[in-house]
């Protein structure tokens, strides 16, 4: 359970610092193009969740996230020593939820910076964080769906 939580914390150092450095060396609403047409490093905020819903909620985003990083921490706890799928899907949420949450606590909103255009299409500004959640939400998906038969085979430590 330890090396999940160790996990964590050094994703949450890489989103800090990734954000850290957006807000000391770009300024709001600045981009840099990275891959002409394609990908750019573009300074913005949010206050809401993704894509801005629930803005200004932040009652709302404290309570959620404190208790989604108990609930994973539980979990973790319980379930990450059978099932190592499952134990890194909770590391990156964990890493997801409180990157962001260090942001609204810190800043009042998240600091956003990946910008994609994937075939012409203005893909939404996201940050590390975002990719942790991402990443732990489709591993978490995988191993509830394959659990039952990766268990059967013997597959899952």
């Amino acid at each position: 359970m330890w090396l999940y939580l160790v996990i964590a914390a050094l994703l949450v150092g890489v989103d800090q610092l990734t954000k850290w450095i957006v807000v000391q060396q770009m300024t709001i609403g600045q981009a840099i193009e990275v891959i002409p047409n394609f990908f750019y490093l573009n300074s913005y905020r949010n206050r809401g969740a993704a894509w801005g819903m629930l803005e200004g909620k932040f009652g709302f985003f404290f309570i959620v996230t404190v208790l989604v990083v108990v609930g994973l921490i539980y979990f973790l706890y319980k379930e990450g020593t059978k099932n190592k799928v499952f134990a890194w899907s909770v590391a990156l949420l964990l890493s997801g939820a409180i990157g962001n949450f260090i942001d609204r606590m810190a800043r009042g909103e998240v600091v956003d910076f990946l910008h994609f255009y994937p075939f012409g299409y203005n893909f939404p500004i996201f940050n590390v964080a975002d990719v942790c959640l991402t990443f732990g939400v489709i591993l978490m998906l995988i191993s509830v769906m394959f659990e039952e038969r990766l268990t059967k085979k013997g597959t899952i430590d």
